[in-house]
């Protein structure tokens, strides 16, 4: 073919490789295909219209057929029931059979119908006293099940008519009132009526309703008829929905109950426990409740089945979960103290606390509150999520008020058969006294099986640890300390005793695998089949940080010496374990650092920083830093120099030479001891009050100063300078003279602060708080408003706690917001600038598993070491002597005698004069590197070597001491020198 000269006509290629006849059959395989989905579809469609027809000619069917009968009982029995007698009720009549099978509750004539019929049978049976007969005339035995039948459909019909009314009826739902006339109160009667325990058909109309989901129906009206309650006070009758409810709860399908049982999802426990603050509604439902009978078997049936069962949340500020905990544990008193209440009750009641606990809404510091009283910046220290439980008011009362330390206590004596009656002996606890005052229960049928190896203790303390881990959070100090709630402090202490142990076990004697034990996915459910590994787990989990809490309540005020907390076992294996990942006792040290001694902590802690310092060293020879200090200036000249080293320099050696007053380089070449004097000097300077980067509270313990930025424009940076200079303090091991409040030490531990914490930050702003919470009066005469005023440097701010908080008052109903926030806005979000950045250059050398491996009263004490008198007697036994000198030579008995007659400061002097620090070692001299050592100077005791002063070469902790001949001469030499501020001119 050639070209014609027209464009548009082109030989068409085909590049799909196949023939023309192969694509003729795919495309006709492909029509075949999409015409047959076709016919398909369209069978469907006229099958799915035939049925809607048919449905449709059914219903109209239907709906003609109840007029008729509508029509047929207007003419027999009247439309207004004019025409009904005692005799309509009986087994003859067609009376319920016809109103049955036409009622519709939307109709309002229907409706009427049935209030009337309700109220004759009422009626009827007043007059004469006998329901059976009326229903049944003069044989029951023949005519049960017809009886039956009719019955069970009408109390459904009653049910399911207020139901479907109950929005116009809002007001009569739950009311008790005078009114006995009223529709809703004569359906609900006639309900009762049919359903008492002393007819023959009773279990079998209860049972029909719980198959038709009554308790779904119940939940609904109730919730729609409780913010419309207005009975009258003076009536103390319970209300027919009330009764209703308490003659239900009984039948839970036990003998001699012939009920069936019904699905969990629509049981009294799901559908009516999870309506919020329910026994303030129906108090003497509550009673019948909390019978030991009933609230096992429903607890139980919660135990099981909880997880997966509630319905839909009534709002947000009210969740199932916390319902259902609420109206559980205020009921629960009564249950624990039953004389029968067995090990299983506790169990169950316990395992459905821990499991509900765990599943309230989470703790947020996103409440409005919160969220709205403070913008954070890219610049701020990232706040936990845990804040405060946002729960509707009363709700939250109700659970911390239900559980006190009396529920506790009962359920500590059931679970742990006795752990609360400990001996009231005047000695102390210890484990011998607490394993002697335990009993512990054997496994509960629920977990046979379990191995028989399995420690009965395992269960009990899965499910207790976390609610009495909650309880603390709902106690302040005075009430932990002083009141001993909710467990007193000697029950506390057997408590520590028994944890320790349990948790002991599981981590190191029979460990759980300990890869990422610590990892535990919450709300695991004793009772869902998990292997015993997944218990071990949880009970190591839950132990552990129950123990952590109640430690840092000992913190706080010691009640219990550290020592109660520390297991048995720790050795040498253990501390060569725990500094290599993955170990058994790497995880303890993760997860539960406080059953390991402090001084073993500590020498894992050195022994990980002395692992980086030696594989640091060997990266070179020569020290590469090598800073010039002007002891006038050594804090700028200390941050203009070490602020520009990376990382990897800062751990390496650093070399200082300090310049004197006159410009001139003092003597001395710097060992180590230099550096420790520069350490020492500088962080002296760095945190001084007067520098105004840190302020003092009234115990002279020091945080970062608020208004810091009102001083130096660079404040932030000081800071994490800051950060990094204590960092490399406790990287070389050298201890500094810095007492931190341990609020502020919680930052370095990244942990959040709350209200219990103010104290050691501004005791008198937390009395003042407490004072407000327990406030009788009304505190809006007070006059307070959500805002706070600041003071800094005579310029007076105010902040507001939150948007438009100058305009909202405090209240007796938002005063526990406002002291939350007023300690938030203290502890955390007034210095949260400050704090990360001190935290960004402090964890440029310190990791922060190490620093969790200590709280705060040990990390103050890592930090500064003991801040008691020095231990002459132990510096004396590890004390090396030269130079002719020995420990009985009569000039070290003088010295050793003029040094412990010294003052505090001036032994504080002495130990900086030769060692270039005032600290001693944190475990004591024995592990002073290198170790002191007293050496003769001067040659023989001539005149001209006595009138020479002690020296010292600090790098070698080593003191030059001529021989004086008397402690006069020694005395008066030594504290020239150890006072002289020479620097290191008499080095």
């Amino acid at each position: 073919m050639y070209f014609n000269g027209d464009p548009s006509t082109r030989k068409r290629v085909d590049l799909g490789g196949r023939s023309s006849k192969e694509r003729d059959r795919q495309k006709l395989l492909e029509q075949t295909r999409l015409e047959r989905n076709r016919r398909l579809w369209v069978k469907q469609q006229n099958a799915s219209a035939l049925i809607i027809q048919k449905w449709f000619r059914g219903r109209k069917a239907v709906e003609a057929e109840h007029s008729r009968v509508r029509e047929q009982f207007y003419g027999t029995y009247g439309k207004h029931c004019q025409n009904v007698d005692r005799h309509s009720f009986g087994p003859d009549s067609e009376f319920l059979r016809q109103l049955l099978f036409f009622f519709n509750a939307q109709n309002n004539d229907d409706f009427t119908i049935l209030v009337e019929t309700c109220r004759l049978l009422l009626q009827n049976v007043r007059d004469s006293g006998d329901i059976v007969s009326l229903f049944a005339g003069v044989n029951y035995s023949t005519k049960h099940a017809l009886v039956g039948y009719r019955v069970k459909q009408l109390a459904l019909t009653c049910i399911w008519a207020i139901y479907q009314n109950r929005k116009q009826l809002k007001d009569q739902l739950v009311t008790v009132s005078r009114d006995s006339s009223l529709t809703a109160t004569l359906l609900l009667e006639a309900v009762v009526l049919l359903i008492d325990p002393k007819l023959p058909w009773a279990c079998k109309v209860v049972g029909y309703l719980l198959q038709k989901n009554a308790f779904a129906l119940f939940r609904e009206i109730v919730l729609t008829g409780k913010e419309n309650t207005r009975s009258d006070n003076s009536i103390r009758n319970a209300s027919p929905l009330e009764r209703i409810l308490s003659l239900m709860i009984p039948h839970i399908g036990q003998h001699p109950c012939i009920c069936p049982n019904i699905d969990p999802q629509y049981s009294f426990s799901s559908q009516m426990l999870t309506i919020p603050l329910l026994w303030q509604l129906f108090p003497s439902l509550k009673e019948i409740f909390a019978t030991q009978g009933l609230s096992q078997h429903y607890i139980h049936q919660m135990a099981q089945c909880v997880r997966n069962v509630l319905p839909n949340d009534v709002s947000v500020e009210c969740p199932g979960y916390a319902c259902l905990l609420g109206n559980t544990v205020e009921t629960a008193g009564a249950a624990l103290s039953h004389a029968n209440c067995s090990f299983e009750m506790a169990i169950d009641l316990a395992a459905v606390t821990t499991f509900l606990l765990q599943a309230l809404p989470p703790i947020k510091s996103s409440s409005p509150e919160i969220r709205q009283s403070s913008t954070m910046d890219e610049d701020d220290m990232a706040l936990p999520d845990e804040m405060e439980i946002v729960l509707n008011k009363d709700l939250e009362q109700q659970i911390a008020h239900a559980m006190h330390s009396r529920f506790l206590l009962q359920l500590t004596s059931v679970l742990f058969g006795g752990i609360s009656r400990v001996s009231n002996s005047n000695h102390g606890l210890d484990d011998k006294e607490c394993n002697e005052n335990k009993k512990w229960p054997s496994l509960p049928e629920q977990l046979s099986y379990l191995p028989g190896d399995v420690p009965g203790w395992l269960l009990p303390l899965a499910v207790f640890c976390p609610v009495y881990k909650y309880m603390l959070m709902l106690v302040g100090n005075e009430e932990f300390y002083e009141q001993e709630k909710p467990l007193s402090l000697k029950d506390v202490r057997c408590l520590i005793v028994i944890l320790r142990q349990a948790l002991w076990h599981l981590l190191w004697v029979n460990p759980v695998s300990h890869s990422n034990s610590v990892k535990l996915v919450k709300n695991t459910s004793p009772y869902n089949g998990n292997p015993v590994e997944s218990i071990k787990q949880r009970v190591s989990l839950v132990a552990s940080e129950l123990l952590s809490q109640l430690q840092d309540w000992n913190n706080r005020q010691q009640f219990a010496p550290p020592s109660d907390f520390h297991a048995d076992g720790v050795d040498d294996s253990f501390i060569s374990q725990a500094i290599i990942d993955g170990t058994k006792a790497n995880d303890i040290m993760k997860q539960a650092p406080f059953l390991v001694p402090f001084t073993t902590r500590v020498k894992i802690f050195n022994s990980q920083l002395l692992a980086i310092r030696q594989r640091q060293g060997s990266h070179g020879v020569f020290t590469r830093n090598r800073f010039r200090i002007r002891r006038d200036h050594i804090l700028e000249d200390a941050y203009n120099q070490m602020s520009a080293l990376s990382e990897e320099d800062l751990r390496g050696l650093i070399r200082v030479s300090f310049i004197n007053e006159f410009g001139v380089e003092e003597a001395g070449i710097d060992g180590g001891g230099i550096f420790k004097d520069f350490m020492e000097n500088i962080t002296r300077a760095a945190f001084d009050v007067q520098y105004g980067l840190f302020k003092e509270t009234s115990d002279h313990l020091l945080y970062p100063n608020p208004g810091s930025g009102m001083i130096h424009e660079q404040h932030l940076q000081f800071f994490h300078f800051l950060g990094t200079l204590l960092a490399k303090a406790m990287f070389e091991g050298i201890l500094v003279d810095i007492p931190f409040a341990t609020f502020f030490l919680s930052k370095l531990k990244q942990k959040y602060n709350y209200l219990n914490d103010l104290p050691s930050l501004d005791q008198e702003l937390y009395r003042h708080l407490i004072f407000l919470k327990r406030y009788q009066g009304d505190i809006s005469d007070l006059e307070l408003y959500f805002v706070i005023v600041n003071n800094e440097y005579g310029e007076q701010t105010e902040e507001e706690l939150l948007p438009g908080g100058r305009n909202q008052r405090v209240t007796n109903d938002n005063v526990i917001p406002f002291t939350h926030l007023v300690s938030n806005y203290r502890l955390n979000y007034q210095i949260r600038l400050q704090s990360s950045y001190f935290m960004r250059g402090f964890q440029q050398l310190i990791k922060k598993e190490w620093i969790d491996m200590f709280n705060e009263h040990e990390l103050q004490l890592l930090i500064s070491g003991s801040l008691d008198s020095l231990d002459i007697d132990d510096l004396r036994m590890h004390t090396n002597y030269a130079g002719g000198y020995h420990s009985e030579h009569f000039v070290i008995e003088m010295f050793w005698e003029v040094l412990k007659g010294f003052s505090l400061e001036n032994q504080k002097n002495f130990l900086k004069f030769v060692t270039g620090c005032s600290r001693g070692p944190l475990l004591g001299f024995k592990y002073l590197e290198p170790v002191f050592c007293i050496q003769r100077a001067g040659g023989t005791a001539s005149e001209e070597a006595l009138d020479r002063l002690p020296t010292s070469a600090t790098c070698m902790n080593l003191l030059k001491l001529p021989p004086y001949r008397s402690k006069e001469q020694l005395a008066t030499k030594l504290l020239y020198s150890i006072n002289a501020d020479a620097g290191f001119d008499l080095s």
